[in-house]
């Protein structure tokens, strides 16, 4: 990478995100997460953007998942947008810590009455012996909070990963790409360094 001069990387974020939003024809805040497990085995699955800015990007997660162990046992992750309709990527490789209960609360109050109810009768990644199963579950927790709001379960809350490397990728012709790559720290005042990456 050749250091250049100091970036912000999240005005360009939120402009590729959105014309995603508008040119995607189904979830443009879709991201692959790629998380792994304390001696390196990876594994990889697409989760959906629900918040982000300076601070990081935010998604929701049951904590018990497969994906929820891997984020408290190796806080390393990586993130990565692709677009197919604007022919972009965007990578992005930082830590991930826990948001806030209050932060979790909040979003979980904007979720649809199922999918929260949806949220406390699944084990998620857990082995499960039939859909009827699952389906009894959810009945369960109808009739459980029927007539009143469905309280955030103790083990479904949110993530956010903080960026410490952004990489912007533009599809060119003839595999002629272009490649920005900022890091953060790698100018005065701990801001961001931004330089060009080889296709």
């Amino acid at each position: 990478m050749t250091a250049r001069m100091t970036h912000d990387p999240f005005p360009l974020f939120d402009a590729w995100f959105a014309e995603a939003r508008v040119s995607e024809p189904n979830d443009g805040n879709a991201m692959a997460l790629a998380t792994a497990t304390p001696d390196g085995r990876p594994s990889v699955r697409m989760v959906l953007l629900k918040g982000h800015g300076p601070d990081g990007f935010v998604f929701y997660t049951n904590l018990d998942s497969r994906k929820g162990g891997e984020l408290a046992a190796n806080r390393q992750v990586a993130l990565l947008f692709h677009w197919k309709s604007l022919r972009r990527q965007i990578r992005i490789e930082g830590p991930v810590a826990p948001v806030e209960d209050s932060v979790a609360d909040a979003y979980f109050a904007t979720r649809s009455r199922d999918s929260q109810l949806g949220a406390w009768a699944s084990d998620q990644s857990r082995p499960l012996a039939d859909r009827a199963t699952f389906e009894a579950r959810f009945a369960e927790m109808q009739a459980r909070f029927a007539g009143q709001d469905v309280p955030r379960p103790p083990r479904w809350s949110g993530w956010r990963v903080t960026p410490e490397r952004i990489e912007f990728w533009q599809d060119r012709e003839h595999r002629l790409h272009e490649r920005n790559l900022y890091v953060r720290g790698g100018g005065d005042g701990g801001g961001w360094t931004k330089g060009l990456l080889y296709p």
